[in-house]
């Protein structure tokens, strides 16, 4: 494969070459275990493209808040970002160079105090709509997503100058979308074992690089136990270091 691979290039790889074995795997609290084929992820971030260029407006040059925890659906958010040539802000806000057009957020606390256009992301495994109080601006993802096409037949792409990422988290992180086509080199065809403690950005990074390599990620939350039991279930065979 090239050194360079735009996301939407590597949604059509996991789409087609790896359509029907896991791209992604999360071990989520109380036994959850969710595994998504190549085309199913492409299938939930086709989705989430259309939600988002036709619901919220997204389109390059949107800058996204997406505040969130290490979680599949997060991953899923990001790389839909990054299909409609949005700017994903991690961190603070106010330490990005714009406010955020967009806030995405699984935060009822959020929630609440959003002045603006707001998605609410239940992270539950089985959640059809949000579970708290969703304030009537509000998006409810669970609740709106599954009505969205599958494909994503393609807007404007994003210039390889715009800000695909800023991130105020750790020692912070600024990528433009030819930064970001770049950050899928150096991968394996491996099967990658993140826990979810790990730093927001380098779990991006980590999984772009693999899926381009043609491989997958597993996903495990704080509250999993990391067993030998579980490595060989998966056939783990590396796991991202802090």
């Amino acid at each position: 494969m090239p050194a360079r691979i735009s996301v939407p290039t590597l949604l059509s790889t996991l789409r087609t070459r790896q359509a029907t074995s896991p791209a992604l795997t999360w071990y989520g609290p109380n036994s959850e275990r969710i595994e998504l084929s190549g085309k199913v992820l492409d299938n939930w971030v086709a989705k989430t493209s259309n939600l988002l260029v036709d619901e919220l407006d997204a389109e390059p040059g949107i800058r996204l808040l997406l505040d969130l925890p290490v979680h599949w659906k997060t991953l899923v958010w990001a790389l839909a970002a990054w299909q409609t040539g949005c700017t994903v802000i991690l961190g603070n806000p106010s330490e990005a160079t714009a406010a955020p057009d967009i806030a995405v957020t699984a935060s009822q606390a959020a929630l609440d105090a959003a002045d603006g256009m707001v998605v609410a992301v239940d992270l539950g495994a089985l959640a059809l709509r949000w579970s708290g109080d969703l304030p009537a601006a509000a998006v409810d993802y669970a609740a709106e997503v599954r009505s969205y096409a599958d494909t994503y037949t393609g807007g404007d792409v994003a210039e390889e100058g715009y800000t695909a990422l800023h991130s105020s988290l750790g020692a912070g992180t600024n990528l433009t979308y030819g930064q970001l086509a770049e950050a899928t080199d150096g991968g394996a065809a491996q099967t990658l074992l993140i826990p979810a403690s790990e730093d927001l950005p380098a779990v991006l990074a980590a999984s772009l690089r693999t899926w381009a390599a043609g491989g997958s990620v597993v996903l495990a939350a704080a509250e999993v136990e990391i067993t030998e039991r579980l490595i060989a279930a998966e056939k783990i065979t590396a796991q991202l270091e802090a």
